[in-house]
C-alpha cells in the first residue's frame, strides 16, 4: 500500500501536482482560459496561448477605479448611454487574446458585444498604472486596444498624476491630452462628460 510523508511543519511545499492539470504556457485556448477564470478571483490575462496572472491592486489603485467608476456610470445612466464595468472583467481584443482593463465602456448600440463569458472590444477603456509593470498599461496595452480597435484609451498614472486620454486614428492612438493639476479631463467619446484631475488623485 503506497504511504505519503506529511512534510514539516516548517516547510510546506507547492502542490505541483495541481498544474500538470492545466495546459502548458504556450498551449492555453480560449475554453482553457475561461474554464480557468470562471474558478478563481486573481485577475488573469490571456496572450497568445499564454496565461499572465497579475498582481492584486493597491487600495489606491481601487479607489481611483471606483471613484471614476461611479462618475461614469451616473453620467452614462442620466443619459442612458451604456455599460460600464470594472475588473474583473474580460475583455476580447482578438482571438486568443483576453485582457481586463480596469474599466470597461460599452455603448448602447454595441450592447450585441456584451457576452456573459466576455465582452467583445469596447467603446472605451481605463488603465491606472500599476507599480510593478507600468510598461504593460503605458506601451503594450496602448498597442495592443489600439489593435483592437478601441476608439479610446485612458491611461490614469498616480505615480505622475497625470491622465493621458488617446484617440485612435487609423490603425494608432493620437494624444487627446495629457491632463494635470488644475485640468479637467475631457472625453470625445461621451460628450460632455469631464472629470478635475485633482478629484481623481484626491480621492482617499
Amino acid at each position: 500500500m503506497a504511504t505519503t510523508t506529511e512534510p514539516s511543519r516548517g516547510f510546506l511545499a507547492p502542490s505541483w501536482e495541481v498544474a500538470h492539470l492545466f495546459p502548458v504556457q504556450g498551449r492555453w485556448s480560449e475554453s482553457d482560459y475561461l474554464n480557468l477564470t470562471e474558478h478563481t478571483n486573481h485577475l488573469v490575462e490571456l496572450s497568445d496561448g499564454y496565461v499572465e496572472v497579475l498582481p492584486m491592486p493597491t487600495h489606491r489603485h481601487q479607489k481611483i477605479v471606483l471613484l471614476l467608476y461611479r462618475l461614469i456610470y451616473e453620467f452614462m445612466a442620466a443619459n442612458s448611454l451604456g455599460t460600464v464595468l470594472c475588473a474583473p472583467l474580460r475583455v476580447r481584443l482578438w482571438e486568443g487574446k483576453f485582457r481586463e482593463p480596469d474599466l470597461v465602456v460599452m455603448l448602447a448600440e454595441h450592447r450585441s458585444r456584451e457576452h456573459e463569458a466576455f465582452f467583445d472590444g469596447a467603446d472605451l477603456v481605463v488603465e491606472v498604472v500599476s507599480d510593478d509593470a507600468p510598461e504593460r498599461d503605458i506601451v503594450t496595452k496602448r498597442q495592443e486596444y489600439a489593435q483592437a480597435g478601441i476608439p479610446e484609451y485612458w491611461i490614469v498614472d498616480p505615480r505622475m498624476e497625470q491622465i493621458n486620454v488617446l484617440r485612435l486614428q487609423g490603425a494608432a492612438y493620437q494624444p487627446q491630452g495629457e491632463y494635470r493639476r488644475g485640468d479637467v479631463v475631457p472625453s470625445a467619446l461621451l460628450a460632455g462628460f469631464q472629470v478635475a484631475v485633482a478629484t481623481v488623485f484626491d480621492e482617499k
